[in-house]
Formats: C-alpha cells, sequence, structure tokens
C-alpha cells in the first residue's frame, strides 16, 4: 500500500517502522558442508580471490560457493581463541609464527553445501574452486561438518565465555562498508596502522566482499556507490574498564577516513545531529 516506507524500513535502523511479521520461504536443508580456511600474506591475492569467488554466483554454477567470509588473524594468542576451533592443533605454532613474522595474515573461509545427492562430487567442486587461487602454499585448511554443525559455530565460544563471566561485557563494534577503489587504502592505513600500532585486538575483525547488484537500492540502507564493496566489521568486546581505548580506536579509524577520503559508510550508525545523517544518506535524504 505504501511501497517506499515498506522499502525505507527495511534497512532503517527503527527510524522508519519496524517489522512485527514476515513470511520467511522454506526448502530443504543440506545434510553437510566442505568447510575451508586458506591463509594469504598478501592483502591484494587475499582480495582479488575474494573478488573472484563472489562473480561466481550463479544458482547453477557448480564454482558458486554457499558461504564466504575474510577475516584478519593477529597476535591474539591461540588462532582459535575467538571461534570454535578449526585449526589443528599440530599447525597452530607455524599459525602462529606466520602472525609474528607478518604481523597479520588475512584468512578466507569458504563453505559449500551438500545432501545425499551431492556428497560424491563435492570434493571434485571444491577442488575446481580452489585452483587458481594465490593462498600460501602449505596453509588450506579443511574439515567436513554436519549442517547443523557449522550454523551453530559460534556457540561453544559463548558458552566458553558465559562460564567465564565475559559474554555480558561491552561490545564497542564498528561496521563499515567500504568501496572496493579504496580497500587497499583502508588496509594500509587501518589494519596496518592503527590496528596494529594500538594493538588492541580481542576478538574478530571481519573483511569480505558484496556484489552491489544483489542490494535492492530502493531500501534505506546506504552502501558505496561502486559495483563491488566491502564490509569490514570490527566486532571486539572488551573489560569494562577498557571500552574506551576501543571506542578511541573507532573514532581514530573514522577520522583517517574522512581525512584520507575513504568514502566508507557506517552499518548501524549513530549520529546526534541532523548534519551527520543528511552526510550518510547522501542521495538518500
Amino acid at each position: 500500500m505504501n511501497s517506499e516506507l515498506f522499502y525505507a524500513v527495511l534497512g532503517g535502523l527503527g527510524q522508519f517502522g519496524i517489522i512485527t511479521r514476515a513470511r520467511i520461504p522454506l526448502q530443504p536443508a543440506p545434510k553437510g558442508v566442505k568447510w575451508v580456511r586458506l591463509l594469504y600474506d598478501d592483502f591484494s591475492s587475499f582480495t582479488k580471490d575474494q573478488e573472484l569467488l563472489i562473480s561466481r554466483n550463479g544458482r547453477k554454477d557448480k564454482s558458486a560457493l554457499d558461504y564466504l567470509e575474510g577475516s584478519l588473524l593477529m597476535d591474539q594468542g591461540s588462532p582459535d581463541n575467538w571461534r570454535s576451533s578449526f585449526f589443528p592443533h599440530k599447525d597452530h605454532p607455524k599459525i602462529i609464527s606466520l602472525i609474528t613474522k607478518h604481523g597479520i595474515i588475512y584468512c578466507l573461509e569458504i563453505v559449500k553445501h551438500y545432501d545425499d545427492r551431492t556428497k560424491h562430487t563435492v570434493d571434485k567442486e571444491m577442488k575446481q574452486v580452489l585452483q587458481g587461487l594465490n593462498y600460501m602454499p602449505g596453509f588450506m585448511f579443511g574439515k567436513d561438518v554436519g549442517y547443523e554443525e557449522f550454523l551453530n559455530r559460534v556457540r561453544s565460544g559463548e558458552l566458553k565465555l558465559k562460564s567465564q563471566g565475559l559474554w555480558d561485557a561491552p561490545h564497542p563494534w564498528l561496521n563499515l562498508f567500504i568501496p572496493k577503489s579504496q580497500i587497499s587504502d583502508f588496509n594500509n592505513g587501518v589494519f596496518r596502522g592503527i590496528v596494529l600500532e594500538r594493538n588492541i585486538t580481542t576478538g574478530p575483525v571481519l573483511v569480505y566482499p558484496m556484489n552491489r547488484q544483489k542490494w535492492d537500492d530502493r531500501m534505506s540502507a546506504v552502501i558505496p556507490d561502486e559495483e563491488i564493496f566491502y564490509t569490514v566489521g570490527f566486532l571486539h568486546s572488551s573489560g569494562f574498564d577498557t571500552w574506551e581505548a576501543f571506542e578511541d580506536q573507532n573514532k581514530d579509524i573514522m577520522r583517517f577516513c574522512n581525512k584520507t577520503g575513504i568514502m566508507v559508510k557506517q552499518y548501524l550508525p549513530h549520529y546526534s545531529t541532523k548534519e551527520e545523517w543528511v552526510h550518510h544518506f547522501g542521495s538518500k535524504w
């Protein structure tokens, strides 16, 4: 009845309305997943491989993936400290050695689903996906798990934090959308600059690309005006007396982007003035 309002609600942070009921189409769930992580010491190779993989997105394309996510591995102790165990324990020393040498290692995580019909071909399909990728030789790790186990992969970490009384700690998160053309500048100035210099790295830092064509521009959500843009998520948790350090880092990151002209857009922003909202929405204001 009011399509402009309907699409404004999608991505509108509750500013235009609240969804109280939705109908969700269902389909049969897969039985299992082929789950792979690849490590990179070169950011350019890392982003090129991600962009190649998200370009394969046709429904009938056997080289298309069901899940892709990039992240940063930094000096945080064990490579498994913030999510469910994945890397074999025997490989922890060589991964930590890499991180010590380079400061940051980039991790690409990919998944293909399978069921009873496709379980005999998924290995071949995943092998084809991996061909031509430029990850570090010897740093490909894979496993097969049930579909529910994959969906529930963060649960064990949640239970561990709850048992330690750390689950209800502050979460000074910062989530950003960054144009593809400026993601290398962001890596140099933020990941390898601000983040490494401050060395406060509790919690995951995610970085992965998306295709603009997959978004409906009628929504009020604001994204960069390029065909490919990146999501960067600083998903930090802090102590009750240390959150300000993370907040200061978030502010430094935004100041750096503004100073250097990186056309960043915040996801889930919180602004206090009309001028800031006008700048955020741009042509959608």
